[in-house]
């Protein structure tokens, strides 16, 4: 019972704390952020709310925990993944004529599988959350406040919970990439309603993208229902790691920068790839341990068809970062138009390609939609690193770009 209250109290620590970055700052603009919220009023996704009821659920849970085979239902869950999305693509090719099939069976299979999905998803849960506590573990990673006091205790606690994420709003000026405003939507929203949006703020003098997300550090950690295992451990890791962050230095100044108390582009920039870097060392752990098999290698795909996506992206942000320094504001967008059309004849479908896009995906300098010296900078910290701890006790006391250049240099 005592160890229950701890969790609990845990749980609530966490969750007020996290609750303060989504809370968006009073930005100068009065009027451009009322027309923004008349625009997204219909759509926006309450996180507070979701919060309050994930709470209640949570310290519900932590009274009846099922003893089944964890196990088994993530190896079920994944297939079905699998399962889930050629029966979309198939269903979606005889809807639109271009392949034969029964379509009332495929719809059938597809409605079956996603409800044993549902009914597995809380199993899957706990055995990720397993997964990645102990991996953290044994690189030593357990609490921010470890690295002073020696507390073998794993906070804030991995709790992850999978369904379909909200979307997310992100607006950039048109004459620099920067994301200004971000709103949390509606995980349910059609391309039409997307476009709707983006189409009447753009009208405001601005770039504006909804985009939808894999993850979302609330507390418990949102994680799409829709990926495959490395990328949930990816995502999860990663969704932990910016809780685990919040409690240091870096963390707390990213907290204030998502607040609008205290913006800080370098400082969201150094919080995203940090979290991004160690996630996916993690994640790579863990899969090769427990779930890695026989897979066809993207990269060697990409060097047989001759095309190289992240080349591709990098010149294209150089080139738009180009045009906006001098002022060339349509040029840019035309210029990006263009190679969304050309990206989309090589394969890559991207829906809408502008400067909201790149201050979106900018923000993760180890992309390839980056070109932040961020990246390669906390890439050679890692490298000299003994150990992922000692990277991580490292960036962590950081309150600056520039602690980052002199570390390094």
């Amino acid at each position: 019972m005592i160890k229950s209250r701890c969790k609990f109290t845990l749980l609530l620590v966490t969750i007020v704390l996290l609750l303060l970055s989504m809370v968006a700052g009073c930005a100068p603009d009065r009027d451009f952020d009322t027309h923004l919220r008349e625009i997204t009023g219909p759509y926006r996704f309450n996180l507070i709310k979701w919060e309050f009821n994930a709470l209640i659920s949570e310290a519900g849970k932590l009274f009846s925990r099922r003893d089944e085979n964890t196990d088994n239902a993530t190896a079920v869950y994944f297939t079905n993944i699998e399962r889930i999305k050629r029966l979309e693509s198939e269903i979606k090719a005889v809807g639109a004529g271009k392949w034969q099939g029964d379509l009332a069976s495929l719809e059938d299979e597809l409605g079956e599988r996603q409800r044993q999905n549902a009914e597995l998803a809380e199993l899957v849960e706990r055995h990720l959350e397993t997964q990645i506590r102990e991996a953290f573990s044994r690189q030593g990673i357990y609490n921010p406040l470890d690295k002073c006091v020696s507390i073998r205790i794993g906070y804030p606690p991995v709790n992850i919970h999978i369904d379909r994420p909200p979307h997310l709003l992100v607006v950039s000026p048109r004459d620099r990439i920067e994301s200004i405003r971000e709103v949390t939507l509606l995980p349910d929203m059609s391309e039409e309603d997307m476009a709707s949006i983006e189409a009447e703020i753009d009208s405001l003098g601005v770039s504006s993208l909804v985009v939808g997300l894999g993850g979302l550090s609330t507390y418990p950690s949102y994680v799409t229902d829709k990926a495959d295992v490395r990328f949930m451990l990816d995502t999860a890791g990663e969704e932990w790691l910016h809780q685990y962050l919040s409690f240091t230095p870096l963390g707390f100044l990213y907290v204030l920068d998502l607040a609008g108390i205290r913006r800080d582009y370098d400082i969201a920039t150094m919080n995203e790839t940090v979290a991004s870097m160690i996630s996916k060392e993690i994640g790579a752990i863990i899969y090769e341990q427990y779930y890695a098999t026989v897979e066809t290698d993207d990269a060697e795909q990409a060097a047989d068809s001759g095309f190289d996506f992240n080349k591709e992206m990098r010149e294209i942000r150089k080139a738009v970062d180009d045009y906006l320094a001098r002022g060339e504001i349509e040029q840019a967008e035309e210029f990006m138009e263009q190679k969304r059309q050309y990206l989309a004849e090589n394969g890559y479908n991207i829906r809408k390609l502008n400067q909201a896009y790149f201050a979106f995906h900018g923000a993760y300098a180890d992309s390839p939609t980056s070109i932040s010296p961020i990246g390669a900078e906390l890439k050679e910290l890692r490298s000299r690193s003994a150990s992922l701890r000692e990277f991580l006790d490292t960036v962590t006391g950081m309150t600056g770009r520039q602690d980052l250049v002199e570390i390094v240099r």
